[in-house]
């Protein structure tokens, strides 16, 4: 595959009308303080622009007296607001030349662990759509975007109970006539939960706990459940003792992803000698992976210096699985 020499920076168009309902709620969500950003929202219309909010929120961070907490509510206002976007790459651009850079204040400081994942809705049309980290230095916010052609991108902040922390990933399509998805909310245990709108995530129930040694500090997922005819794989992270990362796998029912067929005792994957060593060192680390030709497909960070991946017989994988629960 040719790669492109160039680097297309997209057209950037920011959401123009906002839900006030839902605005506020993910406001609480973000523990910004009610004090300093009621002012500004009670006097907004059910409906309301992004430049209205703009202005009003410029116009009083304008005030030369104003208080620092005050100061961070506000910009926390707009911080938001700016979190929904949509990407424009130029059609003559090539695919390899098409980059997202961080856009929004919330993603100043990195857009990290998306998990991609090609979703076929019930009526069988298509999209790509990736969970992500927005992180500004002190904050994070899960994020989702999405795209049909790889031209255009709809980004926008996830919402809910459930839509907390890191490692959110989307199942490959719908359960039951809903949304599914992975989470780890409290940073220990893997979670499941349905919605019926992609955005709006709540009533997450606990699917797995750490069990065996190498998993005790927590577990969570590796990218988004794949789909095989023995049920679910889902690729899963384990953090055990000296904070060393290792790769897992685990296997659950088609139709009620609640249900756990089995789960691998050891790790499918450890660091080696050699990758120890590195920015955070220690670590095997993966945000997805696909089946082909009978294999798993499993691309992974070494210690955050480099990446690489490995090539798992599904044969195998599957009979380990399935004799784990004996």
């Amino acid at each position: 595959m040719k790669i492109g020499n160039n680097i297309d920076k997209a057209e950037i168009v920011h959401k123009t009308l906002y839900n006030k309902e839902r605005f506020l709620i993910k406001l609480a969500e973000m523990h910004t303080s009610n004090k300093y950003s009621a002012h500004i929202m009670q006097d907004l219309p059910n409906e309301f622009e992004y430049a209205v909010l703009k202005s009003m929120v410029n116009k009083a961070l304008s005030d030369p007296m104003i208080r620092q907490e005050r100061r961070t509510a506000l910009e926390e206002v707009i911080w938001l607001a700016d979190s929904f976007y949509d990407l424009q790459f130029k059609h003559d651009s090539d695919i390899t030349e098409r980059v997202i850079f961080p856009i929004s204040d919330s993603e100043s400081r990195g857009i990290e662990d998306a998990r991609f994942v090609r979703f076929v809705d019930d009526d069988k049309s298509e999209r790509i759509i990736a969970t992500y980290t927005a992180y500004n230095g002190h904050t994070i916010l899960p994020k989702l975007i999405s795209t049909e052609d790889f031209y255009s991108f709809r980004v926008m902040p996830l919402h809910g109970a459930g839509a907390k922390n890191k490692n959110l990933a989307l199942f490959p399509r719908k359960i039951k006539g809903k949304y599914a998805m992975l989470s780890r909310i409290d940073g220990v245990n893997n979670y499941l939960m349905y919605s019926d709108r992609v955005t709006q995530w709540d009533n997450p129930v606990m699917l797995q706990e750490p069990r065996y040694p190498w998993e005790f500090t927590q577990i969570g997922n590796c990218g988004s459940p794949l789909w095989t005819e023995e049920g679910w794989l889902v690729i899963t992270h384990g953090v055990g003792a000296m904070r060393r990362y290792c790769i897992g796998a685990s296997l659950f029912d088609l139709d009620d992803p609640s249900k756990e067929i089995g789960r691998l005792k050891e790790p499918l994957l450890s660091p080696l000698e050699d990758e120890r060593e590195g920015y955070v060192p220690n670590v095997v680390y993966s945000c997805g992976s696909i089946i082909h030709n009978n294999s798993l497909i499993l691309p992974y960070a070494v210690s955050d210096y480099s990446s690489t991946y490995a090539v798992v017989d599904m044969v195998e994988l599957m009979d380990a699985l399935k004799k784990s629960k004996s």
